[in-house]
């Protein structure tokens, strides 16, 4: 029986599709949502919240009339890209051991961009965390994070960085709410060739993102970029029916 806590319909959306994983559904049909309620000891509205979310992410369809089955195709969605992820998560989802290596930890003034985006004044201090994501070894994410020093309450240490950088924020009083993120294709310069261990001038997706809190107020100014040869993003669109 699933423990109620503030995010009981997230639980049981996570329960069930470790099932569906596992292949506990004969004939890739989903039980009814009185069955899982039972099973799962929660009511039937959390378990229909949950297959909502569940068919929202591709992972389920409904048939009219013939009940819920499990979207083989949608399970090639190992993570969205609406929500917020750790790359650690993200990496682990898609089969690989993930580690990650800090390359740097500085500070530096906000350029024009910058400053503009994180409504800073030009010049005001930033702590730069440039660190890579590796998938069994293999460095396949390339990662820079700027954080207005103006923001930062507690001491830190490399170790802090290890962790997701939403952790980070969180731990220095801002919840990191949202993110505005840009697809931007780059061609791989030497540093980057060199980090991520491939040739130069080669095509890269990259995110550039900048981070909101609760209060709509920009905090983090992040960059990554990503190798399509070990990792690839997949989304599902849809068409509106009106």
């Amino acid at each position: 029986m699933l423990k109620r806590t503030p995010s009981l319909t997230e639980q049981a959306k996570s329960h069930i599709k470790q099932l569906i994983l596992a292949d506990a559904f004969v004939d890739g049909r989903i039980p009814s949502e009185t069955d899982l309620a039972a099973e799962l000891g929660v009511s039937r509205t959390t378990i229909r919240d949950a297959l909502s979310r569940l068919e929202i992410e591709g992972v389920i369809y409904r048939k009219q009339g013939a009940g819920t089955f499990i979207n083989p195709a949608g399970l090639q969605i190992k993570s969205r890209l609406d929500e917020i992820w750790s790359y650690e998560a993200m990496l682990g989802a898609h089969g690989y051991t993930p580690s990650t290596k800090i390359l740097n930890i500085s500070t530096q003034p906000a350029s024009e961009e910058i400053a503009a985006e994180l409504n800073l004044p030009t010049g005001a201090p930033l702590l730069v965390i440039k660190k890579t994501f590796l998938a069994d070894m293999q460095p396949v994410i390339l990662a820079y994070n700027y954080i207005p020093i103006s923001l930062i309450t507690q001491t830190y240490g490399e170790a802090d960085f290890l962790k997701p950088i939403y952790e980070f924020l969180w731990a220095n009083g801002q919840h990191l709410a949202y993110y505005i993120t840009e697809i931007v294709p780059l061609l791989t310069t030497t540093e980057i060739a060199q980090i991520l261990h491939i040739r130069a001038n080669l095509p890269l997706i990259s995110f550039a993102e900048v981070g909101y809190n609760d209060n709509n107020e920009p905090i983090i100014k992040s960059t990554s970029c990503f190798r399509d040869d070990l990792l690839r993003l997949r989304l599902i669109r849809r068409q509106t029916l009106t």
